[in-house]
């Protein structure tokens, strides 16, 4: 078909899905998620869409749908670094389809249940990214049929029909415990995440395979049930401290984690790595600059809000949720907490 035929004064997506012969869902993934379709569709599309002269419109598409222009996202603790990164990715991907994030802080003392519960309705946003764990969404969708999309972002959803965006944690705790093995270590604790969230259950998972890879006995192994807080790095350092035989490394769950181990420890002249080498998990900001900086297992955690972001705009414009499952690869940043058995620096 020629340009001159296809060209009108207000062409629509379903004229450039004719043009570029799929469907118009195919398009809207195309636009809206470029890299949920191969590079040959992505092609046809831009080629349609240069003939055709299509612009997307998003005020006319929020008129027309009665979308709200806004994405909610749900976060735990909105001060803690590890989420705000997460929030960064989130935003550049949806300001690039002028979108607004509107943030709520799931445990201020002022987010009562209602309150929750009035976010997951359609006339409140258009769609809502989940980083908070303690949210079922089976139950949420069987008292509230009509929900808006949604996807969860560093956790797991115990809904099939939600999409997820997660670092791989069983990978993650592999490169923890395999980093201490390599300087020597035989004897290695583990101070837990919540284990009722799969991504703390995942790393509990991780660190006893990677033992068991190492014909050590992973039921021997020394295991602090924590939650990802300081208090619980702390609450593990006096467990720690108590010990007939104390394990001569320890992989914490979660860098704040490692900072309450490290600090309690510090306050009775135990020194890291000299006496014990310790891994956290997360490289949020201060990691680096803690004393001494911190041997951590890193979440490329923007990267993790980008592609949640992407999800939930593919199904915003009608792509199968059930497809869209992402898992990123965490690497390991080694830094001066963790040492050779017997205390020598590594290399």
């Amino acid at each position: 078909m020629k340009q001159s035929e296809i060209k009108k004064t207000n062409p629509t997506v379903q004229d450039v899905a004719r043009a570029a012969n799929v469907s118009t869902a195919t398009v809207s993934r195309a636009l809206s998620a470029p890299d949920r379709v191969s590079a040959k569709t992505r092609d046809k599309v831009a080629k349609a869409v240069e003939e055709t002269g299509y612009v997307l419109n998003h005020a006319a598409r929020n008129l027309r749908r009665r979308d709200t222009g806004t994405i909610v996202a749900l976060v735990p603790d909105i001060g803690n670094s590890h989420f705000s990164n997460i929030l960064q990715g989130i935003e550049t991907v949806c300001a690039d389809r002028n979108l607004k994030v509107l943030i709520a802080d799931t445990r201020k003392p002022s987010m009562s249940r209602q309150r929750i519960n009035d976010y997951f309705s359609k006339n409140n946003c258009d769609g809502i990214v989940i980083l908070d764990g303690h949210f079922s969404i089976s139950e949420i969708r069987a008292t509230n049929p009509k929900l808006p999309p949604i996807v969860t972002c560093g956790e797991w959803s115990d809904d099939p029909a939600v999409p997820i965006a997660v670092v791989d944690n069983l990978l993650g705790a592999d490169l923890a415990v395999s980093h201490l093995l390599e300087l020597g270590h035989r004897d290695i604790g583990h101070v837990t995440g919540l284990l009722t969230h799969k991504p703390g259950r995942d790393r509990v998972e991780g660190f006893k395979a990677t033992l068991k890879r190492a014909d050590l006995d992973p039921e021997k192994a020394w295991i602090f049930e924590g939650d990802y807080t300081l208090e619980s790095g702390e609450t593990a350092a006096s467990t720690w401290l108590n010990l007939p035989e104390r394990p001569t490394a320890v992989f914490c769950a979660a860098d704040r984690t490692a900072f309450g181990f490290i600090s309690a420890l510090n306050e009775v002249g135990v020194r890291v790595p000299h006496d014990v080498s310790v891994v956290g998990f997360d490289d949020i900001d201060i990691a680096g600059h803690f004393v001494p900086p911190l041997t951590t297992v890193h979440q490329p955690r923007r990267a993790i809000g980008e592609q949640a972001a992407q999800l939930l705009l593919n199904v915003m414009e009608g792509g199968n949720p059930e497809e869209g499952n992402v898992k990123l690869q965490p690497w390991l940043v080694v830094r001066k907490s963790t040492a050779h058995r017997g205390g020598s620096q590594q290399d």
